[in-house]
């Protein structure tokens, strides 16, 4: 299997560059920020703020939208919804949106027990949550599906990412199947992704390239994890992007929670969540 690292794309544009690009005032930018949610910035480990281009080009479509009579909130969502990160990797955009999150190298091992964990502790027990599960290769989802269908008789929707040529068609509480190419790099992602109020929790591996050779359970992937709200939202953002894309028309309803924030997460889940991920290296580092 030949693989590459996710490409990144660069945030280096300070809230200031935003404003005289678009020519909306700074003020403005952090008001839409704070009752909409957009434009998103990546948040450097002082709080400040950094964009991308595509940030550019995101907001002077919602003022071409606004100039053709659409009200704000009309044009934020519209380019919201639209907006796929160019990248189409979860690692990849999480890494660049919340750059405090820090990879773990961990084994296959490791990730099955951290996945079973999030998905007994958060996804079963989450009150009505959206979940996204990523699986890589059909015959992985096939191995858990079971499972994924138990936790979709639950949620408000589940839905699955994986490489095969038969998804089956949509069918009320079972998970919606969403093919994704052999190109995508959601092809070398491992993800799980339950968004809800009570339980938030999100999971995605990258699997490191030049292991062919390697027995199943000893691949090796760089890990991020979270249970904080606000980074989980933007998971599930992403993933609902990213199906909407490999497969149109999937969604039955609109979530209009994907468009709000939710509070941050306290400094003792951020402590909490530090402690754990020392535990993971040093008994994956123990095998």
């Amino acid at each position: 299997m030949t693989t590459t690292t996710p490409t990144i794309p660069s945030a280096t544009l300070t809230i200031s560059d935003l404003a005289q690009r678009t020519g909306v005032p700074q003020a403005t930018l952090r008001s839409w920020e704070s009752r909409y949610g957009f434009p998103r910035p990546v948040r450097l480990a002082g709080g400040h703020r950094r964009y991308a281009e595509q940030d550019v080009a995101a907001v002077e479509e919602v003022l071409r939208h606004r100039r053709s009579g659409l009200s704000l909130e009309a044009a934020v969502r519209r380019i919201a919804s639209a907006a796929t990160p160019e990248t189409m990797s979860l690692f990849a955009e999480l890494r660049r949106r919340h750059p405090d999150l820090k990879p773990q190298l961990l084994t296959k091992k490791a990730l099955v027990a951290l996945s079973h964990a999030i998905e007994d502790e958060s996804c079963a027990r989450a009150e009505r949550p959206l979940l996204f599960g990523g699986f890589q290769r059909g015959r992985f989802l096939r191995e858990s599906y079971a499972r994924w269908v138990e936790l979709a008789r639950t949620a408000r929707t589940a839905v699955v990412f994986a490489h095969f040529s038969d998804p089956v068609p949509p069918k009320p509480r079972l998970p919606v199947e969403v093919a994704i190419p052999p190109d995508s790099p959601l092809k070398r992602e491992w993800l799980v992704v339950c968004d809800a109020p009570d339980h938030p929790a999100c999971m995605v591996a990258f699997e490191r390239p030049g292991q062919d050779d390697a027995r199943d359970s000893e691949r090796r992937f760089e890990a991020l994890w979270t249970v904080d709200p606000r980074v989980v939202r933007d998971a599930a953002r992403i993933c609902a992007g990213f199906a909407d894309v490999y497969r149109p028309g999937w969604r039955t309803a609109e979530w209009k929670e994907l468009d709000e924030e939710p509070p941050a997460a306290s400094s003792d889940l951020r402590r909490a969540t530090d402690l754990l991920n020392r535990t993971l290296a040093y008994l994956d580092l123990s095998r």
